[in-house]
């Protein structure tokens, strides 16, 4: 179907959900922002709750208009007053974060308290009290309780005295059978769907924020002491692994590149360079370990035999300097990697309880780091070990022996490249 010249096209269905989405989205945030991740959860939550709440009094004002307009004004003044309230608790936010479901806690009591004043307790109004106390502990969460408890105190007491005083209402006029009926249905209905609302969107919230940390988690430690942690906490991470594969790089002249670049460039350009590393290393299946400064340490250590963890990463290691070239031509700097890699036995684990980090020590370690530091710009550098793990799949230049510090003068090789027809991305 063909619109007219200069009209936009109309929305589709997923359009029209997306927007709706958004809208939603920004009015469970009014009022939040300054405050901490947490905080902020329970306001979106209070927000959500309040705006169902008000749907459901003005809703409650048209059914009291459409009964009888004039003998009813009373309680369509009552729920319009509800509703203006509901949509106020966004702005009390600002004033402290229990200003706003606290007022509307006091206006909800006192209006549905001379609803019923004015209908009577047939109309069963007063089970919407039974809902405030599990609605106190959804806003307000258990470090809320002495709030908690004066809510639920004014519930009990509220429901309690409309019940025992209000059998019939004292509104001017007879209230039929049939109406009252009809508030009842439509209250437990009512309440129903603000309950059910109001702890969807806490469940979902919870678990969004669930996922959020989960995936924080899984990016700084490998998935399989996340899964540790997450099952046991206060649980001592330690664990040995016989054939290790570890990598250290870095950047050769890297503190005049960063003079010339500039603080803001500098850490722009290497946070480039590491997520590159970061993407290379989960598709090879490599444990990035830590990084420090322009120095970039991983390890493969989950591979069934030592020849699995140094393919993976000798695969690693010839997809860096490729990453190394773009974030060069984006940033007009000459970036040149050293790498070393050796293979061994290592132990590993959680260390620190405060910004905690997964870290391997042992030989290897050591003398990766070596290699890196002894290394050539552009090549990378490896132990025998290393090379007799990887056997004829990979090209290698022998380099010779040489003196390394701290281990004493060793033969080392230079990876060039992987035969052609071996697994893995292909690095020239």
């Amino acid at each position: 179907m063909e619109t007219k010249a200069g009209s936009a096209a109309p929305l589709r269905p997923d359009q029209w959900a997306l927007r709706l989405k958004r809208r939603a989205a920004w009015l469970a945030e009014l009022g939040t922002s300054g405050y901490p991740a947490r905080t902020r959860r329970r306001l979106r939550n209070i927000n959500v709750a309040c705006g169902t709440i008000a749907l459901a009094c003005l809703f409650f004002a048209l059914t009291f208009a459409l009964e009888d307009a004039m003998l009813y004004r009373g309680a369509i003044i009552i729920n319009v007053v509800m509703t203006v309230a509901a949509l106020m608790v966004p702005a009390l936010h600002r004033v402290h974060e229990v200003a706003g479901p606290l007022f509307m806690a006091f206006v909800l009591m006192i209006g549905l308290f001379l609803i019923i004043a004015l209908v009577g307790r047939e109309s069963g109004i007063q089970v919407n009290y039974i809902a405030a106390s599990a609605l106190a502990f959804l806003i307000l969460e258990l470090r809320r309780l002495p709030y908690i408890a004066l809510i639920i105190v004014f519930a009990i007491g509220f429901h309690v005295v409309s019940w025992v005083f209000f059998d019939v209402g004292i509104a001017p006029g007879e209230v039929s059978d049939v109406f009252l009926l009809r508030l009842y249905l439509t209250t437990v209905v009512s309440i129903s769907i603000i309950v059910a609302i109001a702890l969807y969107y806490a469940f979902w919230t919870a678990e969004q924020a669930e996922a959020e940390t989960e995936a924080l988690l899984h990016r700084v430690l490998p998935e399989k002491v996340a899964e540790r942690i997450k099952a046991r906490p206060d649980a001592l991470i330690s664990d040995n692994f016989d054939g290790a594969a570890v990598l250290f790089s870095d950047l050769a002249g890297f503190v005049p590149i960063a003079r010339a670049l500039g603080a803001a460039r500098t850490v722009e350009m290497l946070n480039r360079l590491v997520h590159d590393f970061d993407r290379i290393a989960a598709e090879e299946g490599v444990e990035k370990i830590k990084t420090i400064g322009d120095a970039y340490m991983a390890a493969a250590i989950g591979g069934a035999t030592p020849e699995e963890n140094t393919t993976r990463l000798a695969r690693m290691a010839l997809r860096m300097p490729a990453a190394a070239e773009a974030a060069a031509a984006a940033f007009d700097v000459a970036l040149n990697l050293r790498i070393g890699m050796a293979l061994g036995p290592v132990m590993a684990g959680i260390i620190g309880s405060q910004r905690f980090g997964y870290d391997v020590w042992g030989d290897p370690v050591n003398l990766a780091a070596r290699l890196e530091n002894s290394g050539e710009p552009g090549r990378i550098q490896v132990s025998a070990a290393f090379r007799d793990a990887l056997g004829d799949a990979f090209v290698f230049q022998p380099r010779g022996a040489i003196d390394i510090k701290g281990v004493g003068r060793e033969e080392t090789w230079f990876l060039v490249d992987k035969r052609s027809g071996t697994r893995g991305h292909a690095t020239t």
